[in-house]
């Protein structure tokens, strides 16, 4: 085989993280809106404040997203090359299903 057992674990938790419809659509939404406050993500998602932290505190417990504080506002951003490429290829499966 070509990938070790630690490799293949890496890409499992990745893959875990992901696999809720409300991150992936926060990550997909950041990946194509640009960098973003909680607030503009609730307003797209259509969920109470809290809910989209609590999704977003794993996305960066996952070293997913950054956020970055900007006065009172935290910005979030991704910074995984691995989940935006997942992320992207996922979502052109999906565009493709859609025809």
């Amino acid at each position: 085989m070509e990938f070790n057992y630690k490799e293949l674990e890496s890409a499992a938790e990745l893959l875990k993280v992901l696999a809720h419809p409300v991150r992936l659509c926060i990550v997909n939404g950041l990946i194509k809106n640009g960098p973003q406050n909680v607030s503009k993500m609730q307003g797209c998602l259509d969920m109470p404040q809290s809910t989209v932290s609590q999704h977003l505190q794993k996305l960066r417990s996952a070293g997913i997203i950054t956020g970055e504080r900007n006065g009172l506002e935290i910005i979030y951003r991704v910074s995984s090359e691995e989940a935006e490429k997942l992320v992207l290829n996922l979502m052109t499966i999906i565009d493709k299903d859609k025809l």
